[in-house]
């Protein structure tokens, strides 16, 4: 399961070990032109949390290398070293795996919700190693869901300069005005945020309902939703159907598919801080 900071972003205390310094553990200065790899990265590679969440657990003392308390997160990492979470020692990165995941409606895109509301991870079927999103789906909206056990993957693309297109279907009660789609291609500004190019067509018109595809390479937290409102239109379905290169298809509700291997070195950006 990975890692979460409580609010505040303070951790439980840290076992009662020294911080690395002196002759017990090289400094992150001295170790910055070696080989290895940066604590944080690890971490994220590990699927413990993302690359930033990562950094916040290094800061809050929560993570050790070798039974020494690591602070820094230009800390680097070296073959062999012992990495423990809270006392708990990780499993060294396993190399770079993604899985399509048919999100259903209801669940949350968390490890552990607050409300008690049922999460996406916790209906994952066992033997699955530590899993984080690809961004998100809320509560009601369904479909393709990308998983992975790398934390740098999962940075890597949210990032809007990636280039990959989240598609979705989108059915709305209202009447669409098809000139008013179109000009969302210049993007739109609501309750103050902008919003980058979007597409959007109107597919069918059944009664006082409609289906659109959408199709948007930002998704910021709830965008076709507020973009829809603002159109004065209300989202009541919403499914995604492809991120980037990777579509939904007749992946069945519920159910998780592993990527091929090869099909990852063909359609994953290419970048040094995965290990494909």
């Amino acid at each position: 399961m990975t890692a979460e900071l409580p609010p505040g972003g303070e951790g439980p205390a840290p076992p009662s070990v020294a911080p690395a310094t002196g002759a017990e553990e090289r400094k992150p200065e001295e170790r910055k032109e070696e080989s290895g790899e940066r604590i944080a990265k690890y971490l994220a590679r590990a699927g413990v949390a993302s690359r930033r969440e990562a950094e916040a657990l290094v800061t809050a003392g929560r993570v050790q290398v070798n039974g020494v308390a690591v602070t820094h997160p230009s800390f680097r990492v070296q073959r062999g070293d012992i990495v423990l979470l809270d006392g708990k020692p990780l499993d060294p990165p396993e190399p770079t795996r993604l899985w399509r995941y048919h999100k259903p409606p209801g669940l949350v895109t968390t490890h552990r919700d607050p409300q008690g509301r049922p999460t996406v991870f916790e209906r994952l079927p066992a033997g699955l190693p530590r899993l984080i999103s690809v961004g998100r789906l809320d509560l009601n909206s369904e479909g393709l869901l990308l998983l992975t056990n790398d934390g740098e993957l999962a940075r890597l693309l949210e990032l809007p300069a990636t280039g990959w297109i989240r598609r979705y279907r989108v059915r709305v009660f209202g009447e669409p005005d098809p000139a008013r789609l179109a000009a969302l291609k210049g993007g739109i500004t609501v309750a103050g945020v902008r919003y980058g190019p979007i597409e959007a067509v109107i597919d069918a018109v059944k009664g006082t309902h409609a289906w659109l595809t959408v199709a948007l390479r930002e998704g910021r937290n709830r965008e076709v939703r507020k973009v829809m409102e603002a159109l004065g239109l209300q989202v009541a379905r919403l499914i995604r159907t492809a991120y980037g290169p990777f579509q939904l298809g007749q992946l069945p509700r519920g159910a998780i598919e592993e990527v091929p291997r090869r099909v990852l070195r063909e359609q994953l950006p290419r970048s040094p801080r995965l290990k494909l």
